[in-house]
């Protein structure tokens, strides 16, 4: 039995253009990624290397995502409201300019942690911004069957960035200072805006009725959330997971420079291999598809990292983790295109933004709460227990989804109403 979702803007499916348009936006997206992967990677390792204190990866943790998870929910009203490509040059010069600012303190010799923490906080802001109007634009210029596809070359490309820039950050770190890395950064997403300036989008489409305020749009896709079942268990889904997925995210750094050594291209190892299990699962994901019930397709991948992460956390042979870390990556295209895909597809186009908003404003919440746990318990026991702890408990929420009914199963009340 087929079930139509698409909600997408009927005029992408007329334009002959959108696979330019979408390289172009790709483009743009990939060198923005890769700029903001370099200092990301840089500063985790710079924390970690020089702390190699689980509280203080807590700190990083909490800045990193509390400031997008205040910026969250208004994001998506903005992305709703505003011009969203607008909105992501915004968020990408805030992001340089903060970066910038902080390279000249590092270049001047004045390199503390807590101004790192700052900076971290501000492009935490412009995450925040940026998410949300990314994933909204999309299904403005990509017609609606092209989705899955265009989300898993996404997802393909992702991970190649994050193989890329952790090695090119080590091999930075150990040849040259951190400030020339964030003057990396400040060029790429100069180049990233300089793209996205030439991209042409479709008028994002309207309410019917527009809500006098920003609260009053918040209201609305709080009730349209509230009120769509299949939303409301993705977005269960992604509470549970989020959360039981915080030590393998977050504490893996940790666990190899504790167990295995402290050297930079373990630490680089770490993230290679596993971001190369992603490129191989998302050109699977880009032929396959997943299954049908988009459902299926995110529990897979959950059941898939419980009984990876649990090898994480038992091996204590270096080799055999990093084959571990291969097959960790392979399921993260199963979950991220698949529940992108998912949200536009069913989504009305005029909610995007609020709904990627709220998703964005539960990562930002149950990830910081998990490290807010995790890190200070990290600081007493191993990480090892953990993760083999939370990994296994990953395949409650699996299992659970994946035997969810069809999202067009469950019927949305709020497009019911009349009048609506």
């Amino acid at each position: 039995m087929q079930h139509n979702l698409s909600n997408t803007p009927e005029n992408t499916r007329e334009d002959p253009r959108w696979k330019k348009k979408t390289a172009l936006f790709l483009s743009s997206q990939s060198l923005s990624m890769f700029g903001s992967m370099l200092v990301q990677y840089a500063i985790i390792w710079h924390v970690t290397l020089t702390t190699q204190s689980g509280s203080m990866l807590t700190v990083a943790t909490l800045v990193g995502f509390l400031p997008q998870l205040v910026i969250s929910l208004f994001a998506g009203v903005w992305a709703d409201r505003h011009n969203r490509k607008f909105l992501i040059i915004a968020a990408d010069a805030l992001t340089a300019v903060s970066t910038l600012v902080l390279a000249f303190f590092f270049l001047f010799g004045y390199q503390e942690i807590w101004l790192i923490f700052v900076v971290s906080g501000i492009r935490s802001i412009g995450a925040g911004i940026q998410g949300p109007a990314v994933n909204a634009l999309l299904p403005q210029i990509v017609p609606g069957e092209k989705l899955m596809k265009v989300n898993s070359i996404n997802s393909t490309i992702q991970p190649f960035i994050m193989i890329v820039t952790p090695v090119l950050s080590g091999a930075l770190l150990s040849l040259a200072r951190l400030e020339l890395i964030f003057f990396i950064d400040v060029l790429t997403a100069a180049l990233a805006i300089g793209l996205l300036t030439l991209l042409r989008v479709p008028p994002q489409p309207k309410a019917d009725v527009q809500p006098k305020g920003y609260f009053d749009d918040l209201r609305a896709g709080l009730e349209y959330i509230g009120k769509n079942r299949a939303i409301k268990a993705l977005f269960t889904y992604f509470a549970f997971t989020f959360f039981l997925v915080t030590p393998a995210a977050f504490l893996t750094p940790l666990l190899v420079a504790r167990t295995f050594g402290e050297e930079v291209w373990r630490l680089t190892a770490n993230e290679v291999t596993f971001f190369a299990g992603s490129i191989f699962g998302g050109i699977l994901m880009t032929f396959w598809g997943g299954f049908s019930n988009r459902f299926r397709t995110i529990g897979l991948g959950s059941v898939v990292w419980a009984v990876v992460f649990v090898g994480l956390g038992l091996t204590q042979n270096f080799t055999l983790y990093l084959i571990f870390m291969v097959l960790a990556g392979i399921p993260m295209p199963f979950f991220n295109a698949s529940a992108v895909t998912l949200l536009q597809e069913m989504v009305k186009p005029e909610m995007h933004g609020r709904v990627f908003g709220v998703q964005g404003l539960i990562g930002s919440a149950v990830m910081p709460l998990g490290m807010l746990v995790f890190g200070p318990i990290a600081d007493a026991t191993s990480v090892q227990i953990i993760l083999v702890v939370c990994s296994a408990l990953m395949a409650i929420p699996g299992i659970w989804i994946y035997f969810n009914r069809h999202p067009a199963q469950q019927t949305n009340e709020y497009e019911m109403q009349p009048g609506d």
